[in-house]
């Protein structure tokens, strides 16, 4: 249901802008469909595992090798022939090719996916036992080793983070080899220079195409600091966080281990992309790894957001997710259908300056998001000391 709202509010933001017509049809599909091939594929990872968490790894795990593989393909191929593009789900997106000469055929594929993986799905879920999973789960060991609120933090999102680290560097190089080559991969596309310059401001193509890269993976960036805030509301929901904060150990203190892995981890992310993306494109180090880092202060403010949900409203705190879907949709969408500039502006990623290249540095902007990050997550900590466990 929520892809096929997204279906219909893409076509008909196309249809708004102009851009209407079968490559609206075309490009609404091949999105939407995506998205439910991929919800089939997180159905068939949740008869695998008993914790949604790593069900959500698994899932994760296969986005991230899908958007590599077409990555390295569109590394490879500037029309999308190669196999590696093809290997990718995403490639098939590609493949659709919007607004010229579109093949339908390949929606045809993407359907087949998604009814192939639905039919395993329910024949999986029929077959296992109801709270089991075909993995078992391995106990952990007989004494405990963790003596610390940030230990036990570290423990449980340290998997996370690692995945999220290698996929930020390999996608960072991805990106950067594709930068040398961004001239030739929008050729004479009017269209899609201008969706670039709004994305990545109105510098030389070059320095538009990384900045626009650079705001793609601060966008990525706030689904991790979510999750790992979200991890909180888990700990507490399953009945794991009452018998820490029994002993000895603050809600703030709790809290606090998890924060530093959720922001602390954004920065890791961040400072890993920008390298890759410098490594991969062989110039400008430190100008490209400083508009990664302008990214973190929207990040930032984005968890704080999901602090504050959860501290206060913690029966709330998944609706964290709606907030990051809606910036990233604004991010990737918008400059594609042309928004409003006010309803671009309900984004926190708008305000940052666009790096590299642009008009540079604007302090004002990078520091009141940050200030405001600050302010949010210390509600949201005021809120979660004052109200009772698991209300």
């Amino acid at each position: 249901i929520a892809n096929a709202a997204l279906a219909l509010v893409l076509a008909a933001g196309l249809a708004g802008s102009g851009a209407g017509g079968a490559g609206a049809v075309a490009l609404a599909l091949a999105v939407a469909g995506t998205g439910v091939l991929f919800a089939c594929t997180a159905a068939i990872a949740a008869q695998f595992t008993e914790s949604a968490r790593l069900a959500k790894g698994l899932t994760a795990a296969v986005v991230g090798a899908a958007f590599v593989l077409k990555a390295a393909g569109d590394s490879a191929s500037d029309d999308g022939s190669s196999v590696l593009t093809w290997l990718s789900p995403i490639g098939w997106a590609e493949n659709v090719r919007v607004y010229a000469d579109e093949r339908w055929w390949v929606l045809l594929v993407l359907a087949a996916a998604v009814a192939v993986q639905a039919a395993l799905a329910y024949t999986l879920a029929g077959r296992r036992d109801v709270g089991m999973s075909f993995l078992a789960t391995r106990p952990g060991p007989a004494q405990g080793r963790i003596s610390t609120a940030f230990g036990l933090a570290l423990r449980l999102q340290r998997g996370a983070l690692t995945g999220w680290t290698l996929s930020f560097a390999v996608v960072g190089v991805a990106f950067g080899g594709l930068t040398g080559g961004a001239a030739d991969l929008v050729g004479d596309n009017a269209k899609t220079r201008e969706i670039f310059e709004r994305m990545g401001g109105q510098a030389g193509l070059t320095d538009a195409f990384l900045a626009a890269m650079v705001s793609v993976l601060g966008m990525v960036a706030a689904l991790y600091i979510v999750a790992s805030v979200l991890r909180l509301h888990g700990e507490e929901t399953g009945g794991r966080a009452e018998p820490v904060l029994a002993g000895g150990v603050g809600r703030i203190g709790w809290a606090a281990g998890h924060l530093v892995i959720a922001f602390g981890g954004a920065a890791l992310l961040m400072t890993v992309g920008g390298l890759g993306l410098a490594v991969g494109y062989g110039h400008e180090l430190p100008a490209v790894l400083g508009a990664s880092l302008v990214q973190l202060p929207a990040i930032w403010l984005l968890g704080g957001v999901t602090v504050l949900l959860y501290g206060a409203f913690p029966k709330a705190a998944v609706a964290s997710w709606g907030v990051a879907g809606i910036c990233l949709a604004l991010g990737w969408l918008g400059p594609a259908v042309n928004m409003p500039q006010a309803v671009m502006d309900i984004s926190p990623f708008t305000h940052l300056p666009k790096l590299p290249g642009g008009t540079g540095m604007e302090w004002g902007p990078v520091l009141a998001l940050t200030a405001v990050a600050v302010v949010l997550v210390g509600a949201g900590a005021v809120a979660l000391r004052r109200r009772d466990v698991l209300t």
